[in-house]
């Protein structure tokens, strides 16, 4: 490749997975990559209506129990967490979506969607149960996390 076009795929992080190849052996190995991506896209999607599914059967179990129409803080909790999941999961089929269309991994997104994700544990932590080094563990993550998302997004 000539520096050129070499200079396209070093741009932006990500950029490596750009289909411009000269060599038809790579061009077809890319075209296998973007089928298999779109096989993700559709099982994502089938994760995520799943996943509603999950959420209107938390919450009607929620509700059934006695007291009736009553949720405890555990249960809203629980609710929350399957929320946050479809949401995690959204974020995911975005993600595949923005690879198809661009043919680059959208970093930022993909930290965002991490921080979303570590953020649904912490929202759904039951403090009597996880070890203070979990939790200081799962403190450094989010602020690692922060961090990374703040300086890929920091305008110069």
């Amino acid at each position: 490749m000539n520096n050129e076009n070499n200079k396209d795929f070093h741009g932006e992080p990500g950029h490596e997975l750009a289909n411009k190849s000269d060599d038809p052996f790579m061009g077809f190995l890319h075209k296998i990559i973007r089928v298999a991506v779109k096989i993700l896209a559709v099982l994502m999607v089938s994760v995520i209506v799943w996943g509603i599914g999950d959420v209107i059967y938390v919450l009607y179990q929620r509700l059934i129990e006695p007291p009736f129409l009553l949720l405890s803080i555990s249960d809203i909790l629980a609710t929350f967490g399957a929320f946050l999941a479809v949401l995690i999961a959204i974020e995911i089929f975005i993600n595949i979506t923005l690879y198809l269309k661009t043919d680059v991994i959208p970093v930022r997104l993909v930290v965002a969607t991490a921080l979303m994700a570590i953020s649904r544990k912490v929202i759904i932590f039951d403090f009597e149960k996880v070890s203070p080094p979990f939790v200081m563990g799962t403190a450094a993550v989010v602020l690692a996390l922060g961090i990374t998302y703040w300086l890929i997004t920091k305008k110069d």
